[in-house]
């Protein structure tokens, strides 16, 4: 065999394996989509059906019990929806919070939700059980809510 034929196997090979690879290689290089916290959903429905009502109930009414639940129906805080979010964010009283930044644990799973879940479930509890506030919140605005970590330098 001669050198040149030698070199053009190696080349057809070293082409293939290219090819092979490329996939891969893009698949690695390709943005991971944004995370939608632990809940695998970003409908504001869904979420309020799988975080909020086994205290604050299906119809939004609250429960009074081993702790009081406020009502979403008729509620006039319902009308801030910064008010929510940064209740959402950061828990209130015997209320958990859902911000990546203080989840709670360590006994239980934390429950963290997204920007975008924050602002979808705030949406809906401010169309559903008798609230008619349209004017939605933003996932941006949610982010600018956020808890601060530590104290600034």
């Amino acid at each position: 065999m001669t050198a040149r034929k030698h070199r053009s196997r190696w080349t057809a090979a070293l082409c293939l394996l290219a090819l092979a690879i490329a996939p891969v290689l893009a698949d690695e290089a390709a943005p991971e989509p944004p995370p939608e916290g632990n809940l695998g959903t970003t409908s504001g429905a869904e979420i309020y059906a799988q975080v909020c009502q086994g205290c604050h109930m299906p119809d939004g009414k609250g429960a009074v019990g081993g702790g009081s639940y406020p009502a979403f129906a008729g509620n006039a805080n319902m009308a801030s929806s910064r008010y929510m979010a940064v209740v959402i964010l950061g828990g209130r009283r015997n209320m958990p919070a859902f911000s990546p930044e203080r989840t709670i644990g360590p006994y239980f799973e934390p429950v963290f939700l997204t920007d975008v879940q924050v602002a979808n479930v705030i949406n809906h509890i401010r169309t559903n059980f008798g609230n008619d506030y349209r004017d939605p919140i933003t996932a941006a605005e949610v982010k600018a809510l956020h808890p601060q970590k530590g104290t600034p330098e």
